[in-house]
């Protein structure tokens, strides 16, 4: 019996199956999953405040000047998947434009960012899971366990393996559990916005600030380090989008499923961020006093502030919102990194190993678990040596997420530069959609790599008067270089051509 990997039914026939489950997932499935990557309740909740003190009123501009970036390399990502719909996405893509060496750090980024978020997100949904059995029981001292670094550490790794066990159990069960999550956050958010336009509008608002056409102008916002530090922040929140294509091998039709789940994503997205922003701004203002979004009190949690005024005795569902939004992206994020290095196994860029399907409910074995593994470990060693370590860290993912979005895009126009210019959709969706939108990508990731150098940056803190941000920033990239000449003397093979 032949062992040649069978050929995955695309425009592109030497890219091989990986055995993982066909047809499991379509376009609804795909977005569900895409919106709950993303997590809007808890991304809103961490990032309204932070951005409203970087831009003020013009919050509305950073986030749609923010969503064109992320459109444009949307619409190359669906390029790339139509030609060759592979798990290893920016991986594969940029080995085949690029080569192997790019490829590999696209992947290597990829990796990094998914594992760092997960243990954020998993400390998130601590956080709000002990804030929710105050509220349920009344009890504040309830809310503060999470303060207890054991306790802490504890809850968190139970949440990361119970993600870990869905993840691991297929794409059916994944689609099932996120349905019902992304549902919930989405209907409490669009109650939280309805009774703020309520409250706006009977006159009760803490601080009622009319919806003015200058909040939509970017050009607006005083200086570019403001803007660029706002369109840093917005496109963070719109990161995760791309979980659409990481399972191209699991929906039906992969070759246009995929990258449509991928722009629906984000239309969608941009719609709930731009109504729960205009919101928040009408019912509370900029304000730097009492519930003003403005307030560095309120910054690390904007709805955990507003959610009693605006909701009133509903106010625990904001809290069980932003928990089951937090949890659902925990539990989604898995998807990227276990399907990224699925395919780097696979194509031996790293130990085989790695491309183990699991024969029950093909799924990503080895690589799932791995991922759990990692992220748990990140977060206990960061949350135990230095708190400062572990959110500079997540600032820190900007730089990371600007670089392999940036490297896929720019992948997008290399790879189809032949056959850009034989029509007007190819010259768009194949050369300047994702040319422009990499370039700016990459041009945010220099301008956040030389301010994060700063080391006021971030938390304040600082290696050898360097930023700590851009220290943990640029380390995570180095290690993933130091790593790559590792799998070099390894496994060679890749990296002469002969595996992809």
């Amino acid at each position: 019996m032949s062992t040649a990997p069978k050929t995955v039914q695309s425009k592109d026939s030497t890219l091989s199956d990986k055995g993982l489950k066909a047809g499991s997932v379509g376009l609804i499935g795909a977005v569900v999953i895409g919106v709950s990557c993303i997590a809007p309740a808890y991304t809103l909740t961490a990032a309204l405040g932070p951005t409203v003190s970087e831009v003020g009123v013009h919050l509305p501009a950073i986030f749609l000047v923010g969503f064109i970036p992320m459109l444009l390399v949307a619409l190359g990502y669906r390029e790339l998947n139509n030609a060759m719909p592979d798990a290893g996405t920016s991986f594969t893509w940029a080995t085949r434009a690029f080569g192997p060496w790019v490829g590999w750090m696209g992947g290597w980024g990829l990796i990094a960012a998914t594992i760092i978020v997960l243990s954020n997100l998993a400390a998130v949904a601590v956080d709000f899971f002990y804030l929710m059995l105050g509220q349920l029981f009344q009890n504040p001292e309830l809310g503060e366990l999470s303060k207890i670094l054991p306790l802490n550490i504890a809850t968190t790794l139970v949440f990361i393996a119970a993600a870990c066990w869905i993840s691991y159990r297929g794409m059916e069960t994944t689609k099932s559990v996120q349905y019902v999550l992304v549902a919930f956050q989405l209907l409490v958010l669009g109650w939280f916005a309805i009774a703020a336009f309520s409250h706006v509008a009977n006159g009760s608002a803490f601080d009622a600030t009319t919806i003015s056409p200058d909040w939509f102008n970017p050009f607006a916002v005083d200086s570019f380090s403001t803007f660029a530090a706002g369109v840093s922040l917005s496109i963070f929140i719109y990161w995760g989008w791309d979980v659409t294509l990481t399972m191209n091998e699991e929906t039906k039709n992969p070759e246009k499923t995929p990258g449509r789940a991928a722009t629906v994503t984000v239309l969608v997205i941009v719609i709930i961020y731009m109504t729960v922003a205009l919101a928040t701004l009408s019912f509370a203002g900029i304000g730097e006093t009492g519930l003003g979004v403005g307030n560095p009190e309120n910054q690390s949690s904007i709805f955990a502030v507003l959610a009693g005024p605006v909701m009133g005795p509903f106010a625990i569902l904001m809290s069980l919102a932003i928990l089951s939004s937090s949890a659902a992206s925990l539990q989604s994020t898995f998807v990227s990194p276990a399907r990224t290095l699925l395919a780097m196994g696979h194509y031996k860029a790293i130990s085989p190993r790695f491309g183990k399907i699991s024969p029950t409910f093909k799924s990503p074995s080895t690589a799932t678990i791995v991922a759990a593994i990692a992220a748990a470990a990140f977060y206990v060693i960061t949350r135990t040596v230095s708190e400062n370590a572990l959110w500079d860290t997540i600032t820190a993912l900007g730089m990371m997420i600007c670089f392999y979005y940036g490297v896929t895009a720019l992948a997008c126009v290399w790879f189809f530069r032949a056959e850009a210019f034989g029509s007007v959709r190819s010259f768009f969706f194949k050369m300047l959609a994702p040319l422009l939108g990499g370039v700016i990508l990459l041009v945010m990731f220099v301008k956040t790599a030389i301010d994060s150098m700063d080391p006021s940056y971030g938390s304040g803190s600082s290696v050898g008067g360097v930023g700590l941000v851009f220290v943990l920033g640029l380390g995570v990239i180095l290690l993933g270089v130091v790593v790559m000449l590792v799998m070099y003397r390894i496994r060679p093979e890749f990296f002469r051509g002969k595996t992809l």
